[in-house]
């Protein structure tokens, strides 16, 4: 490759991976209205990986060069394999910046599967660093929704306050509780915004939710872990639970959250008939495991 790359070579590749990427591939909801060509739209490529239509037309133009940043959220957001990843560095003339891929997925550790099988009246998830739901148990079940039944790429408390209608409807406080998640989102992964998967979850709530768009683009942050979560649930009518959150000692960022009621309130009561209907339910052997 020369040392001088030619931007205009880059620009064509990245239009030819969007137009022959559908929304369905890119992980989109379908909607075909208006929609003249089969691939992706700039401004659903610009999105997904968080940067602006304005820079992302100029690059399919040729007219600015890519930084390795750019290149790997574009890998990213047009769902490159290896080999597409490799020839696109290459077209950048930036091969020898292309990170290694990570694929890590967060487990909770077993000490805290174990906590949680044991906790039967008390709702509890486990939390990863980008929100994710790693482990949960059966009160957790009956208070939400079975998240066994989710795909795994759905099992995010941010993707499921936006985009999951009865887990939204949930939340009595939704306004309050969803600028929560986003602010705390961003304060945790501050340090790695480049992160895989977090370029996916913010690239698709900001494709298809305008609140989450807005509240992301301020910037706001949000360190509370605690507080009066406001339940109205289907079966068993409001409920105000406290929350309280754990910080795992490993430095991974997992968190484990509880939910509980004070005795003799009557959310206390409707938490214990509501739990009392759930059996404990294991995943793969263990209690939340996914």
């Amino acid at each position: 490759m020369s040392a001088e790359p030619d931007p205009r070579a880059l620009g064509a590749f990245l239009r030819a991976r969007r137009e022959a990427l559908t929304p369905r591939a890119a992980g989109l909801p379908q909607d075909d209205r208006g929609r003249r060509v089969a691939g992706l739209r700039r401004t659903e490529v610009a999105q997904l990986a968080s940067i602006s239509v304005e820079y992302y037309t100029r690059l399919e133009q040729g007219r600015v060069r890519a930084s390795s940043t750019v290149l790997e959220s574009l890998v990213r957001a047009l769902r490159m394999d290896a080999d597409a990843e490799r020839y696109a560095y290459e077209l950048a003339s930036r091969a020898d910046e292309q990170p290694r891929r990570r694929d890590i997925q967060e487990r909770p550790r077993p000490p805290v599967r174990r906590l949680l099988d044991r906790l039967d009246g008390t709702p509890a998830i486990v939390l990863g660093r980008r929100l994710d739901i790693l482990g949960w148990n059966g009160p957790a079940v009956a208070l939400y929704l079975d998240f066994a039944a989710l795909p795994v790429r759905e099992r995010n408390y941010l993707w499921l306050m936006f985009l999951h209608p009865a887990f939204r409807a949930l939340h009595r406080d939704w306004e309050n509780d969803a600028r929560t998640a986003v602010g705390a989102l961003r304060l945790e992964c501050a340090a790695d915004l480049r992160d895989p998967r977090l370029t996916r979850i913010v690239g698709e709530l900001s494709l298809r939710d305008e609140d989450f768009r807005a509240w992301w683009a301020g910037q706001q942050l949000s360190g509370k872990y605690r507080g009066v979560k406001r339940y109205r649930h289907p079966l068993v009518g409001d409920l105000d639970l406290d929350c309280d959150t754990w910080n795992s000692p490993d430095g991974t960022g997992q968190r484990l959250m509880l939910l509980t009621a004070e005795a003799g309130t009557p959310s206390a009561d409707a938490l214990r008939v509501l739990t009392s209907w759930t059996a404990p339910r294991r995943d793969g052997g263990e209690p939340g495991h996914s």
